[in-house]
């Protein structure tokens, strides 16, 4: 196989590899929004829209296990094109969508192709980053996710009074987009560090990097932390994201209007702390930093146990947690998955563990308003021993973790002292 290619500006590949990011938190959050605007139009019933969202949930979990099993055999490039693809057709088939019948078979092609194409991106991402970036391009795919989430919102809020029409609209910036991405993505190359591992000439022979290995090998334990780690942590993140604006109004009397813009301040705080998470993510401050994220993640969702549920208290938690959940959450999963896994079952890993967190947040989420009726407290008690488990799983596993022989980790000297 030729290892010849162009030479590609890594952080090209971050952008157009990482916008499988962006339009994944736009499937979620555009999906939310027009399916209560095309609720009239097509006859949907509350229940029909809690199983296309729970299908939207699935189709995603079953994508990111084929499509990070695929990226490992037949290579980055091959699998995120096919993907965005299938994520295109699907988007613009919601546009012309006439029936409740056709959504059944979109909903959950649109879940599977953003599935499947997450893994693997962040695998082309990080193989294709310099030593000492590895890090910082990874993160920088959640800063994508977070603008992916605005900019769905952000149509949401000018065609919500729109019907139908403004449901057409939010899933036709998703096939736009979706076309966008495939074009660009057609200028880069195959992953080189996926070239040398497939044909026999990177430093782990390609015969060892069966899939038992992930089951029997060396890999199932960073498998199980990371499976782990993200799940747990994700919770909160879920449920802040699903749950806070009810929470808002059913439990602390406030408004929806509130609710909203506090968490458009949150997200703002969030921006800010990946950002810092990027400068620091690739020096000898990642642990430290994580570690007093985390325990900002745990005493934010302690405030309600402690002062219960007022404006202010709320408001401070979303600040918090703002900070804590963006620098010792998702964004290091995705690190950690690159680190800790050879190239040729790197995407597989992600696959696996981003299946197993999307279906631990739909069990969770199924059962959140049960628990909120109950008690609130008892709900965020939950949550924060998921948080303290998640933390020290960081901080005594996955930290402490060798990285994979194959990945190339940083150096002494590439390392920056405190940037």
């Amino acid at each position: 196989m030729n290892l010849q290619r162009k030479k590609v500006n890594p952080w090209w590949v971050a952008t157009i590899a990482g916008m499988a990011s962006y339009l994944d938190a736009a499937a979620i959050v555009s999906t939310g929004t027009a399916l209560v605007l095309y609720q009239d139009a097509l006859g949907l019933s509350s229940h029909a829209i809690g199983h296309y969202s729970a299908l939207l949930t699935l189709g995603i979990a079953a994508g990111a296990i084929v499509g990070g099993r695929m990226g490992d055999r037949f290579g980055r490039r091959h699998v995120f094109t096919v993907t965005m693809i299938l994520y295109a057709l699907a988007a613009a088939g919601m546009v012309f969508a006439g029936g409740p019948g056709i959504l059944y078979a979109l909903i959950p092609a649109l879940g599977f192709a953003v599935g499947a194409d997450l893994p693997v991106s962040l695998a082309m991402i990080s193989e294709e980053a310099p030593p000492s970036h590895k890090g910082k391009m990874i993160t920088f795919s959640h800063l994508l996710w977070m603008g992916g989430m605005l900019a769905a919102m952000g149509i949401g809020a000018v065609v919500g009074n729109m019907g139908r029409t403004g449901g057409q609209i939010l899933y036709a910036h998703l096939a736009i987009v979706a076309v966008i991405v495939l074009i660009l993505r057609a200028t880069l190359p195959e992953s080189q560090a996926w070239v040398q591992a497939h044909s026999g000439k990177g430093s782990v022979e390609p015969q060892k990097m069966q899939l038992r290995e992930l089951f029997t090998g060396r890999y199932l334990l960073p498998l199980i932390g990371t499976g782990l780690f993200y799940a747990l942590a994700n919770v909160a993140a879920n449920t802040n994201g699903q749950f806070s604006t009810y929470i808002w109004v059913n439990v602390a009397g406030s408004t929806v209007r509130t609710a909203s813009l506090v968490g458009l301040i949150g997200v703002g705080v969030s921006v800010v702390a990946t950002f810092f998470l990027m400068r620091f993510v690739d020096t000898k401050y990642r642990m430290p930093l994580f570690a007093g994220a985390g325990v900002l993640a745990i005493a934010a969702w302690s405030l309600p146990i402690i002062f219960g549920f007022q404006p202010w208290v709320l408001i401070t938690l979303a600040i918090v947690y703002a900070i804590g959940g963006a620098i010792a959450g998702e964004p290091m999963w995705k690190v950690w998955s690159q680190e800790l896994f050879p190239t040729l079952l790197r995407s597989t890993a992600q696959g696996i563990t981003t299946a197993f967190t999307r279906i631990v947040a739909a069990v969770v989420a199924l059962w959140t308003p049960v628990i909120l009726d109950a008690g609130p407290r008892v709900l965020y008690i939950f949550i924060v021993v998921l948080q303290i488990i998640a933390v020290l799983i960081g901080v005594f596993w996955l930290g402490r973790t060798r990285k994979a022989p194959d990945f190339i980790a940083p150096t002494e000297g590439a390392v920056r002292k405190d940037s």
